[in-house]
């Protein structure tokens, strides 16, 4: 990739001489400007509904008409739906445009930002941003995790609102049909799992019921926490975690060795589905809609919506959330949760000639009014305000669409940077879903995450020297000791030695490193 070393002195000085802007000082220019953008992300590749750059988004056409702002679509790799292909494509020609936006931008703008291709945006948030500023005064954790290893900030976040992601789900009605209660610990669930598979729950006279279902065989893996082991430190799968202050990985464990061959043993007694590794995306849909799942841990809103979709093909049908079985040593965590920032977000290039209307425009997003256009869609046209909250409209959602994916088309939950407001979620989900929400939340299940480092340039190279090939081991054997070919607690030692000779040691030692300078 090409490297960047253009100076950024004028840039810096050209940011502090405009006047900062109140929260309605708006348009932000007088006469209309141009600003061409790369978005790339998984719902459309390029800045336009589907990404159909030849039309606009309603939302941008709102934006416009307040900002003054105009983007332009800009986008690479528009014929390929990876990102990170997309942001590699972007950097080698080096023909970048005012924005950078998109999925996953926080790496590879907070390897090139120090290198000059991204403006630092410290100076121009403090004297131009205002919203942008308070968000992050009451966030200062945030704004430490988004920072590269120079300190400088390079890019604004797309920020999740909410605390939970998924949960444990189980079939109430299977439970009641054989007189039994929710599962509260471990050795119970195992006992509702046995039950499932052997006492013929959905009746029909067949042992074909799956008691432990999942579509992504990642959330296989939750039950490690059952024996107070983890499976991740982030919301994606297989991250470092913080465990006594220090970044670990969870897969080096001792607990992870114990609680791995326990998943094992259930996956050989028929408790855990046996196509776990292949079934994929359609298990929750096929196996509730068969009415053969018995248990899962996934999204709540997407999962509760089954006893609605499912009421008049499964007689009794009652899939809804339970609390997290307590662990081994009693501890009861829900280890999955929305993590505060994501690394989607925008930045400004190099190229940019205008960086502060450009912070500028990045902060109306961070306003009230920004903000329901951000999260929302058009006011009037997708929600009404009554009585000071914003409402979808019932043709929103009624209109049998996803209502997120009916925003996507409008411009709205795009990866820009701005907060995302939880409300748009809420008005969505299933009466189950909340009152899975609520009873979560008469207990403390979450646990700290682990916001990810910048590196700086020989970390990064040590991690990428050994890194790719030791995450790669960890899941072959994975998945092999899963499947029964060897035996983890035999093999312990032998896995352990490797990983050494791998280089993990020398991967957790500038992790921590890195983490030490972010975050001290």
């Amino acid at each position: 990739m090409r490297k960047f070393t253009f100076a950024l002195a004028l840039m810096g000085s050209t940011a502090i001489t405009a006047p900062a802007f109140a929260e309605s000082h708006l348009p932000i220019v007088e006469e209309p400007l141009e600003l061409t953008i790369h978005m790339h992300w998984a719902r459309a590749q390029g800045y336009g509904p589907g990404g159909d750059t030849s039309k606009i988004y309603p939302v941008e056409e709102v934006a416009r008409e307040k900002t003054n702002i105009h983007l332009i679509d800009q986008t690479s790799g528009r014929n390929s739906t990876d990102q990170s292909e997309a942001m590699n494509l972007l950097l080698a020609t080096g023909n970048l445009p005012d924005i950078v936006g998109g999925a996953k931008v926080q790496q590879p703008v907070n390897e090139y930002g120090p290198q000059g291709a991204f403006v630092p945006l410290n100076d121009l948030v403090e004297e131009h941003a205002p919203n942008i500023k308070a968000w992050f005064d009451e966030h200062p954790d945030i704004w430490n995790a988004i920072a590269a290893f120079d300190g400088n900030v390079y890019y604004i976040p797309y920020l999740p609102d909410g605390k939970y992601a998924r949960a444990w789900f189980v079939r109430q009605d299977w439970l009641d049909a054989l007189g039994l209660e929710q599962p509260d610990n471990v050795d119970e669930l195992y006992d509702v799992l046995v039950a499932f598979r052997d006492q013929d729950p959905n009746g029909n006279g067949e042992k074909d019921e799956i008691p432990f279902f999942v579509r992504d065989w990642e959330e296989v893996l939750r039950l490690l926490t059952l024996w107070d082991a983890r499976s991740t430190g982030a919301d994606v799968y297989h991250q470092f975690y913080l465990k006594d202050g220090e970044v670990a990985h969870p897969y080096a464990q001792e607990a992870y060795r114990d609680g791995l061959a326990n998943i094992a043993k259930w996956y050989e007694e028929g408790l855990i589905d046996a196509e776990v590794f292949t079934r994929g995306s359609s298990a929750r849909d096929y196996l509730l809609g068969e009415n053969l799942g018995g248990m899962t841990h996934d999204w709540f809103a997407s999962t509760s919506g089954y006893n609605i979709a499912l009421a008049d093909k499964v007689e009794g049908f009652n899939f809804i959330p339970f609390l997290p079985p307590k662990s081994v040593s009693g501890v009861r965590i829900e280890e999955n949760r929305r993590i505060p920032m994501k690394p989607d977000g925008w930045a400004i290039t190099f190229a940019n000639e205008h960086p502060v209307e450009t912070i500028k425009y990045f902060d109306f997003w961070f306003s009230e009014e920004g903000a329901l256009l951000a999260n929302f869609g058009v006011e009037g046209k997708t929600w009404d305000m009554v009585d000071g909250e914003p409402i979808y409209k019932d043709e929103v959602l009624n209109s049998g669409q996803p209502v997120n994916s009916q925003m996507y088309l409008e411009g709205a939950q795009v990866y820009r940077g701005y907060p995302q407001d939880y409300r748009y979620e809420w008005q969505w989900t299933r009466e189950s879903a909340r009152e899975g929400i609520e009873l979560y939340d008469t207990e403390d299940l979450l646990v700290e995450q682990f916001l990810g480092v910048a590196f700086n340039e020989e970390e990064q190279a040590v991690y990428d020297k050994y890194y790719p090939s030791i995450v790669t081991y960890m899941l072959e054997r994975q998945q092999a000791w899963i499947l029964g070919s060897g035996d983890i607690k035999e093999d312990w030692d032998d896995y352990v030695e490797t990983l050494n000779k791998m280089g993990l040691q020398e991967v957790l030692e500038v992790m921590n490193s890195a983490y030490a300078r972010q975050y001290s």
